[in-house]
């Protein structure tokens, strides 16, 4: 088409554009983000860690908490982001995933010495960090390109990371067959490799935001659906079929296929954009754009623009302790200290420890769950399959449906927060009352709960806090995940369930030897434990309630408007730009 118009050169110049474009860096994202959740697959390669190692409960669940702590301790990430372009903290992510899992493999494949605990848990926490630095120049630098639609933006690329256990599982049953450990191996250089393949491509861009960009934001949703449906098929037919290696290849294969479709909506944005071009060259009417900007739209009279500045000078020259106490309006950019220290950060923090602990318990451990309720293997192997599709549905629904509050009912986002946690709490009491075939209700919901908590949270500190520090707010938001992790996986659940399975073993008359696996079996086993995060799900819905109170009327504003100019705005800036 674009050769036809001009020839071999116009179409090296239109594929530079689609290269250099904000779009192909859009796709990239989606590339990385697609495989770089190997954190939401512990409950796969735990059993061969707890079975080849010969650990505990209790130290399985800490070897988790450090997973969980390295892919949420993200502040260092951040500030790196704040100063260096984006390809610096992914190559940084590409290589700690590398050596990280490496390290791992080799460990449980007996090809090094058996580590100590503390090697094992500083091995798994280099590797899940490397996710901080992979989300942080990911998903912050496209919230920067694409402001006006950051909800549906943001649930879109956790989609992907939801999705990316199930599409990392298939590349391996396609590469490796069915040997556990392998995967691990597979965690390690996949993500990596291709982290450094679309380094160049990962950038910021200052430009103009064309009007139709939520448009095709909703052919990418829509394309992701159409992928995670199939992943969803491909997935129980391999629970209903023995597939041979070819079969595992063939959906491999169409899988990429899906997971590169979204390059054609790429190209035929690319080409529209191209088109406007050549319109404004041959002396068309140019476009009223939309400036991407995070500054306010100028003064049009000047005597107020010289009172801003003198205001924002007086600001300034205010001491940074004294500044901390005294932040902006909600929705202006905050500095780090101003945000960490202000209420609302902290209400969102408590409420984000309370909910997210009880859903990571369940995300880390539903293997264990499974067998001790007595589940089939098969059908836990499933269970942490389908969660991935769930987590990713609960990350792009909630992309909708929480814009959609916002912009058009102007309900204030949080209140997703708290519906999210009302909702896990059906699925830890389904576990907890240990229902007839209530895992497989409880994953679904526990998954949708959890995947539609992080989208929401990001949204809900950009808006809030603002985006000039965004990258490193956005990693403390994050902190409170590792610290409910700990609290309920490790010191409730992991607890509780190494002390029913002592107390099995001593009715049998039997005693644990040093260095063997300990199991329980039974309803017991969690019974005590989800009632308790249950407990606290339903207290971090009521926290949550405060913050809906606190940024109701900030909700009920315009909070977009500064990502826009006004169309007399923008026609005044494009007369100037062509000399009128």
């Amino acid at each position: 088409m674009v050769a036809s118009a001009g020839g071999g050169l116009n179409l090296m110049a239109f594929s530079l554009q689609v290269l250099n474009g904000r779009w192909f860096m859009a796709f990239s994202s989606f590339l990385i983000m697609s495989v770089s959740g190997a954190s939401y697959m512990f409950s796969l390669y735990s059993r061969e860690i707890k079975s080849v190692l010969g650990y505990d409960q209790s130290t399985l669940n800490f070897l988790s908490f450090f997973k969980d702590l390295g892919s949420n301790i993200g502040i260092l990430s951040g500030l790196i982001n704040e100063i260096t372009p984006p390809w610096v903290i992914l190559a940084i992510g590409g290589v700690l995933n590398f050596f990280g899992y490496l390290m791992i493999w080799l460990a449980v494949t007996r090809k090094i010495a058996k580590p100590q605990v503390w090697n094992m848990c500083l091995y798994i926490f280099i590797g899940a960090n490397s996710h901080c630095s992979t989300n942080t120049g990911v998903v912050v630098t496209c919230v920067k390109n694409f402001p006006g639609v950051r909800g549906v933006v943001l649930g879109i690329l956790t989609g992907y990371l939801g999705l990316s256990a199930a599409i990392i599982t298939q590349f391996y049953y396609a590469f490796y067959g069915n040997d556990t450990k392998s995967l691990i191996l597979l965690m390690a250089w996949l993500p990596s490799a291709t982290a450094f393949v679309f380094l160049p491509v990962i950038r910021n861009h200052k430009g103009l935001q064309q009007p139709n960009d939520s448009k095709v934001f909703y052919k990418f949703l829509y394309m992701t659906l159409v992928l995670a449906g199939f992943l969803m098929i491909v997935i129980i037919l391999q629970k209903c079929f023995r597939f041979t290696q070819s079969e595992y290849y063939v959906s491999a294969t169409l899988m990429i296929l899906l997971i590169i479709l979204p390059l054609a909506a790429v190209i035929m944005e690319e080409y529209r954009i191209w088109k406007i071009k050549q319109e404004q060259i041959n002396g068309g009417d140019p476009p009223k754009p939309l400036k991407i900007t995070t500054e306010k739209p100028k003064e049009e009279n000047f005597t107020a623009h010289v009172a801003q500045a003198e205001k924002k000078k007086s600001h300034e020259q205010v001491s940074c302790c004294r500044s901390i106490f005294s932040p902006p309006n909600r929705g202006e950019d905050y500095t780090i200290l101003q945000a960490i220290f202000s209420i609302d950060m902290l209400v969102l923090f408590l409420a984000t420890v309370c909910g997210i602990g009880g859903n990571l318990t369940v995300v880390n451990n539903l293997s264990q769950i499974g067998i001790s309720l007595g589940y089939p293997s098969h059908s836990i192997l499933t269970f942490v399959s389908l969660m991935a599709i769930w987590i990713y549905l609960g990350k792009v629904v909630q992309g909708v449906v929480s814009e959609f509050l916002v912009t058009k009912l102007k309900l204030p986002r949080p209140l997703m927060i708290t519906a999210i946690y009302l909702l896990s709490s059906v699925g830890h009491l389904l576990i907890a009352f240990n229902a007839p075939n209530g895992l497989y209700a409880a994953s679904i919901i526990v998954g949708f709960c959890f995947g539609a908590n992080w989208p929401i949270l990001s949204s809900i500190v950009s808006e809030l806090f603002g985006l000039k520090h965004f990258s490193t707010l956005y990693n403390i938001g994050t902190m409170a995940s590792p610290l409910g992790s700990y609290l309920l996986s490790v010191r409730v659940a992991g607890h509780l369930y190494d002390k029913e399975g002592m107390k099995q073993m001593a009715a049998l008359g039997l005693k644990r030897k040093p260095g063997e696996e300990l199991n329980c079996n039974g309803g017991e086993c969690y019974k005590l434990a989800f009632f308790i995060i249950t407990a606290v799900a339903m207290f971090g819905a009521l926290v949550s309630v405060i913050l809906v109170l606190r940024t109701r009327s900030f909700y009920r504003s315009d909070i977009y408007r500064k990502f826009r100019e006004e169309d007399r705005a923008a026609e005044t800036q494009m007369a100037v730009a062509n000399g009128d």
